[in-house]
Order: C-alpha cells, then structure tokens, then sequence
C-alpha cells in the first residue's frame, strides 16, 4: 500500500513507507526468512524473487524506506555498514585516485590506508572542512570519489556539502556522503549535490544495538550503480532477512528518537562547555564550533546526537573519568538508545586524528539531568 505523494518524512518513517503484510493485512511488515523462492511452471519468477543472496522481501522494504527519505532513486542495503562502505571503493576501477577526509571513521580509514598500501587505490588524505585543500587534492580526470562524513567522527568537523560537490563534479568525480550521524532527518546530501550517500544502519536507523547493517543510496541508476548490485549479489554481501525486519521496525521510530537525542546532547554540550574539568566540548550545535555556522546551514532540526569532550589531563584523566561513570556505557559505537562513552584514541591507530583526552558520547533516550550528572560526579 503506497503512500500519496509529498508525505513528511515523519510519516514515510512511522509507516515504513506504506509496508505491511498484504496476504493478511497486518500492519507490520512480514519476516520472511526463506532463502529460496519458488519458479513459476513456465520456470519463470514472476514474484520477482529467485534466491536470498540477489533479493528478499523483507530487504525492499526497508531500502524503500531509506531511498525515500534520502530523496534517492534507489537503494541497496548491505550486511555491514564497512560492508557497504567498502563495496562503493571497491566499484572503481584498480588504481583509482580517492580524496577522503582526515577526519573520518577510523575503521574506513584503516581499510583505505591498508588498501593504498596494497596499490589497489590512491588516497589523499586531506582536511574536508577546508574547500582550497580539497581542490588542490583533487586531480581532474583520475579522481573518481570525494568522500565526505559530516559531522565527522570523532571531532565533529563540519564539511560544506555545496561546496564539495561543486568541487567533485569539475574534476570529473562522484561525492559520495557518509550519513550515518545526522541522518537524512538532519542533512540531505542529494539535495545538496552529493551522488551516493551511505549510512551505518547499525547506528541511528536502526537505533537499538542488536543488529549489523549498512545502506547505499543512489541518486542515479549509472554503471556505477550496476557494478554495485553485482558486488552485493556475487559476494553474498545482503542484509539477512531478521537484521532487515529489524532495522524497519527500529526506523519507524527515528525522528521521536533522534529528536530527544539531539536536544538532550545540545544540553549537555551548553552544560559541560564551562566545566572546570573540560578544555573543550566539541559539538556543532555550539556557537563557538568552528563549523557552526555551516552546520546551521545544512542541518535541520537539530545538531545530532554525537558530542565529545576533551577532559584536561589527557588519556590519563580522560579514562579515569570513563571509568568512574554509573548511567554511560562503556562501549563503542553510537546512535542507540542508551548513553554510551568511549575513549577514542585507545582504539584507534597512533595516527588517529583525536586528542589523548578525547571522549567521544552518543547520547542516548535517558533523563538528560541523570546523564548530566553522572558526567560531572566521574568529573570530579
């Protein structure tokens, strides 16, 4: 059952984008966990699915989902957010020349660093934030991909989407946007110029810690989009059919969820900026944010639920201070419903872009005041 045209993305969330279970008319979309499906008895598959590794119908609704509310044309959900991540490199052609953010995700940027050692890829490493950088790494003709994350994890730069698609499409590339943390709630990459865009579904669309996943919009069904639906279907790198039911069920709930996170981590960031334990707080939702103003400009409805503090005393006094925490979880990654906090740097390579003292907090759906608090007692 469709959904009329224009509807807010609210709506698009809260009824799967018109999913549910026509051959009972349950309102919850269907788990079908089959991994073969019947040929019709002129050996034909008129239902549209033939095998789990190529399609399943609990995977189609869940990219509909995200396809609709990225504003994209088509979508691919993968087993893994690297997964995803991954398979867009890995549709270039060898040796392609890549322009990737300093600031990222680490485990993306360990892959392309190991990668470029291999001579598989060429990457440059550069500041996105910084516009004259990116143009002067770009090499018209041999780059094939501007990566962008923003606000990049875990220091929270801020990228000018605008200005980098603008950048990519006169040197012939692609800006492909990572999404994960804002999610298309707060930043639309489409709009803004970029031509994929790809989420840790792990993270805020799902939004409750019990599933893998990753998704790969398309604003265009180009040979590059080709080359990826035949990298998921002959490496069998497809969602499952449970994570999929999952992840729909956990999206229905986005926009309550992400509403309450990015007010009550706007709260702490004001709250912990004046701590007399705290060098800095790195939020953009923060006038004093270095990519605020940006940030106000391509973000809507809020700032994101992604903050870090840099606690003076360095690594020494920061894990001190994660380990005295009795609310926050302990724990890596981000966007569920609970508080986590993580002392960045003791996983990432020596090269990691984030100060000794830098912990990084995803705030969850708890009482702001009792997260507050709990941060200034392991402060003390």
């Amino acid at each position: 059952m469709s959904l009329p045209e224009g509807v807010k993305p609210a709506t698009i969330l809260a009824q799967a984008a018109g999913a549910l279970d026509e051959s009972t008319g349950g309102v919850v979309p269907p788990l079908q966990p089959s991994t073969t499906f019947l040929r019709d008895p002129d050996n034909r598959y008129r239902r549209g699915f033939d095998y789990g590794r190529d399609a399943n119908p609990g995977v189609r609704p869940l990219e509909a989902v995200v396809a609709a509310l990225e504003g994209g044309r088509s979508a691919l959900a993968f087993a893994s957010g690297m997964a995803a991540m991954t398979a867009v490199f890995r549709a270039l052609p060898p040796g392609s020349h890549v322009v990737a953010p300093r600031v990222m995700y680490w485990g993306l940027r360990k892959w392309l660093r190991d990668v470029a050692d291999r001579g598989l890829l060429t990457v440059d490493f550069v500041d996105i934030d910084d516009l004259d950088r990116v143009r002067a790494a770009l090499a018209p003709g041999r780059t094939r991909i501007l990566w962008a994350e923003t606000p990049a994890n875990p220091t929270w730069v801020v990228a000018d989407l605008a200005g980098l698609a603008e950048l990519a499409h006169a040197a012939g590339a692609r800006l492909v946007v990572d999404n994960t943390v804002p999610t298309p709630l707060l930043t639309r990459p489409f709009a803004l110029g970029a031509d994929l865009v790809v989420h840790s579904a792990t993270k805020y669309l799902n939004g409750h810690s019990d599933l893998l996943g990753g998704v790969v919009v398309t604003k265009t069904e180009d040979e590059l989009w080709t080359e990826l639906r035949r990298i998921r279907h002959d490496e069998g790198a497809i969602l499952g059919a449970f994570e999929a039911w999952l992840c729909l069920r956990g999206l229905r709930t986005l926009e309550v969820r992400l509403a309450r996170q990015c007010a009550s981590a706007m709260r702490l960031a004001a709250a912990l900026a004046g701590h007399p334990k705290i060098e800095r707080v790195l939020y953009p939702g923060l006038p004093a944010h270095p990519g605020h103003r940006v940030a106000a400009r391509q973000m809507t409805g809020g700032f994101g639920g992604m903050l870090s503090i840099l606690v003076r005393g360095g690594a020494e006094a920061a894990i001190a201070a994660a380990a005295a925490v009795r609310i926050w979880k302990r724990a890596t990654s981000l966007g569920g419903v609970e508080s986590l906090i993580e002392h960045r740097a003791s996983i990432e390579r020596p090269d990691s872009p984030a100060p000794p003292g830098l912990l990084r907090l995803s705030v969850g759906l708890e009482d702001p005041d009792d997260l507050l608090a709990d941060l200034e007692r392991s402060l003390a």
